[in-house]
């Protein structure tokens, strides 16, 4: 299951396998579903500004939202399958005993189960910060969906940082990874505040 392509699943195959007693998908495919959901609204809320004449300045800068949505969307699926397959590794790693030479790879498969839901985070941010800037910039009927995706790219950090902070307990620049997982969080809400104000009805 960690290797195979979320994107290709039924959405109801997706939670049937979250739901299963079983380490992978579990809280950072989650965790990426949510952003590329957010990613997915957002874009709703772009197509259905193309084109509008009150929105005419606007159209240039909104035909390019369409392709950093697209490819967030993208990038937070193929994030989602690599956290299943990095906490797998890990979660096998971790169940072996002290003696098993394999598990030589498990400060490399620590590093990696951190360095996904890092990447998550940020992608999560990159949201915020591009649906602050369509704020105001698109169909004012669609204001909610924007606000909601706000709040989706704002719950993938926050969930993003539960998995980095969990997988970094054991490293040694654990304190430097907790005060950047501090940063991403507090930047998150700020941006998302901003977003729901500008999108208040």
């Amino acid at each position: 299951m960690a290797d195979q392509s979320f994107a290709e699943m039924r959405f109801a195959d997706f939670l049937g396998a979250v739901a299963a007693k079983s380490p992978a998908p579990g809280g950072g495919a989650v965790a990426s579903s949510c952003g590329a959901l957010a990613a997915a609204l957002a874009q709703m809320v772009v197509n259905y500004s193309l084109g509008k004449k009150n929105l005419e300045a606007h159209q240039p800068a909104l035909k390019e939202a369409v392709g950093k949505l697209e490819r967030a969307r993208a990038l937070l699926l193929e994030l989602a399958r690599e956290d299943a397959a990095a906490y797998s590794l890990l979660n096998e790693l971790q169940k072996l005993p002290e003696s098993d030479p394999r598990r030589s790879g498990l400060a490399e498969a620590q590093l990696l189960a951190v360095r996904v839901p890092q990447s998550v985070a940020a992608a999560g941010v990159d949201l915020l910060v591009e649906f602050e800037s369509l704020a105001g910039r698109t169909n004012r009927f669609l204001r909610s969906d924007l606000g909601i995706a706000a709040v989706l790219a704002e719950a993938t950090v926050r969930s993003a940082v539960w998995n980095v902070r969990i997988n970094a307990m054991e490293r040694p620049d654990r304190k430097e990874i907790e005060a950047a997982c501090d940063g991403a969080i507090t930047k998150a809400a700020e941006i998302c505040r901003r977003v729901e104000r500008a999108c208040a009805v």
